[in-house]
């Protein structure tokens, strides 16, 4: 009788043995793809090419929305793009552009926390002045960790794991006239009227005349009230001469939108608001609260100047 019970025992766990080796989990590039394909349908997206360079081994989708130049970028390129990011899960989303501005040698994308599957379509696919919609699979993301803090089911606070990413990526060829085009479509998108345009792109609108009669040239030493801000509202230095003290301002130390402001429509008491572009502010170069090539808003009240 035991044997018979133990025989009995060992056939039903051979037989499970033998329905756990038929069921074949899917590669991770299976996977990836099965959820790409699934979202494109989803979605209802036409128009999507899978990336062929390299022989079809990528499992990058991708779409031109602005064809660009003839011209790509090879990794020793400098490249400019603002981009959006949306998770397949619908948990993770980042659309500002304002942020999400990478200035860097084509070559560093993924150094830069931006994932590879960014930096290969960049290389294989993306022209200057071109933008495509872009679908990474999670293995050319960010992998089985995702990326960011805390819980992936707080929206965007984390890309979970295994999640693949929906990316929209425009490369900037003319920076100049770039942020000419996002100055002008900010002020009309927020009606924002008043501002007269200078020749150099400056955007000034004087609040309140100035009751001083010296002119500021580069020699002066002037103290100022003043925010300055990103386009998306987000401050990121301002200094309130009422709050106490404070070292007044060498014009030459000042950047080129202010020093023009002042220069030509502002004396002692001029309260003025103005927006700038990226090449009248900080350029290319990243500060710890300003990302590279970013517009600028800065309001103003100049208190007192010397001499």
């Amino acid at each position: 009788m035991k044997q018979t019970i133990f025989t009995i025992l060992l056939i039903t766990v051979i037989g499970f043995i033998s329905c756990r080796k038929a069921q074949v989990d899917p590669t991770i590039k299976e996977y990836d793809q099965n959820q790409i394909q699934s979202y494109i349908t989803a979605n209802g997206l036409t128009g999507m090419k899978r990336d062929t360079v390299g022989g079809d081994t990528s499992g990058i989708y991708y779409q031109v929305i602005l064809p660009g130049t003839s011209t790509g970028y090879k990794y020793t390129d400098s490249i400019s793009f603002v981009y959006t990011i949306h998770s397949f899960d619908g948990q993770y989303s980042a659309l500002d552009t304002t942020y999400n501005h990478y200035a860097d040698y084509a070559g560093h994308i993924l150094s830069s926390g931006l994932p590879s599957g960014l930096q290969l379509v960049v290389h294989n696919v993306l022209k200057r002045g071109g933008s495509l919609r872009v679908l990474i699979p999670s293995r050319l993301a960010y992998g089985v960790t995702g990326y960011g803090s805390g819980s992936s089911t707080l929206t965007n606070k984390k890309i979970a794991g295994n999640q693949c990413l929906d990316y929209y990526i425009h490369a900037i060829n003319n920076q100049n006239a770039y942020d000419d085009l996002v100055l002008s479509n900010y002020l009309k998108n927020n009606n924002i009227t008043g501002y007269q345009k200078t020749a150099s792109g400056l955007y000034y609108k004087i609040l309140t005349p100035g009751t001083g009669t010296t002119p500021i040239n580069d020699n002066t030493t002037v103290t100022i009230s003043y925010t300055a801000s990103l386009l998306n509202g987000v401050a990121i230095d301002q200094y309130n001469t009422s709050n106490g003290g404070g070292t007044p301002l060498e014009f030459p130390n000042l950047i080129p939108g202010v020093k023009e402001a002042m220069k030509n429509y502002a004396t002692t008491g001029t309260a003025m608001s103005i927006y700038m572009p990226s090449r009248l502010s900080y350029g290319g170069k990243a500060t710890p609260t300003t990302p590279a090539y970013s517009a600028l808003k800065f309001d103003f009240i100049v208190v007192s100047t010397n001499p």
